[in-house]
């Protein structure tokens, strides 16, 4: 065992919101009918979620950056959620790097992951596909959006600008996914969630892990390793630990990275446990190896820009 990491953190994957704004459908409808949605109830995260409220949640964990990642802000203002994150308290490094939201299929695409890309904090872009027979569980709104010609063609600008696609799928997908990620050798894709181990049958578990293992022989893939609580709600060190130990099996910690979802992962587990379970199960890899999964990664990946930090003697410890 070489030890639990204690070096910088860049959290690749968060939200913020201002409810007051009105902007998220998804949180109004929540609050609309009681606040139950896909995996249980999100009462508690039905308030504003701002840097403040991010920086008590890590105060623990030596966080020096983060990626935010779209939460879902309503079509109808395009561009408004990457210039309100402009108008935040940035100084601390959270939110230093944005994933913003275009739907690639929309008539206004290319005028819209233009202005995006202008902007030097948006490194990426994030068109939810995850679509489930059963609606209630569907965050896209139909199935096979990865294969038609309209969105793949919003697509193709999208890899014109060099943009980072964060691909947010469920298992059943993974096929689809890899058509896709074949057809745009160029672009770099991060799969989110672990790939979303929703179905917890062995049937289910059986397919992730297949499908998995296919995305993880594409060099144009990485994976980020986060909110995995929320399809196991009962979880414990255990349970997890076969989940992320295959994480890590299929992409290698140079290619994976762990990452937070907070508010998100918050509705199962508080910061400290879910990273007091990464830094448990990764204490068996070489400092290297930790680094590039709480570090590395995400600075490459999400063009940070950050210095790789020099540990210091003794900086892991048992």
């Amino acid at each position: 065992m070489t030890g639990r990491y204690s070096g910088a953190v860049i959290d690749p994957h968060h939200h913020l919101w201002d409810l007051s704004l009105g902007r998220h459908p998804w949180l109004e409808k929540a609050r609309a009918t009681g606040g139950e949605m896909v995996y249980g109830s999100l009462a508690p995260i039905l308030r504003d979620y701002g840097v403040e409220d991010y920086r008590r949640d890590v105060a623990n964990q030596n966080i020096v950056a983060t990626v935010h990642v779209e939460a879902g802000w309503s079509d109808a203002h395009p561009l408004e959620e990457s210039r309100w994150l402009e108008g935040l308290d940035r100084s601390t490094g959270i939110a230093r790097r944005y994933v913003a939201r275009v739907p690639l299929d929309s008539p206004d695409a290319a005028r819209r992951l233009e202005a995006e890309a202008a902007n030097p904090n948006v490194v990426g872009i994030r068109d939810i596909v995850s679509w489930h027979p059963d609606p209630s569980k569907s965050f896209a709104p139909r199935a096979h959006r990865m294969a038609d010609p309209d969105w793949r063609a919003g697509f193709a600008e999208l890899s014109r600008h060099g943009l980072v696609f964060d691909l947010m799928l469920y298992p059943p997908q993974m096929g689809e996914a890899l058509d896709l990620v074949r057809a745009f050798p160029e672009t770099l894709f991060v799969l989110n969630h672990g790939g979303s181990p929703a179905d917890r049958s062995e049937t289910g578990m059986a397919l992730w892990r297949s499908g998995l293992r296919v995305l993880g022989r594409e060099p144009n893939v990485r994976l980020k390793i986060s909110d995995l609580v929320a399809y196991d709600n009962d979880w414990t060190p255990e349970s997890l630990a076969p989940v992320i130990e295959h994480c890590l099996d299929c992409f290698g910690p140079s290619r994976a990275m762990f990452a937070s979802d907070f508010p998100v992962a918050g509705l199962h587990a508080s910061f400290d446990e879910i990273y007091d379970v990464f830094r448990g199960l990764a204490a068996v890899l070489s400092l290297d190896e930790q680094q590039a999964l709480f570090f590395t990664t995400a600075n490459e990946t999400y063009r940070l820009e950050l210095a790789e930090p020099v540990p210091a003697k003794g900086e892991m410890h048992v």
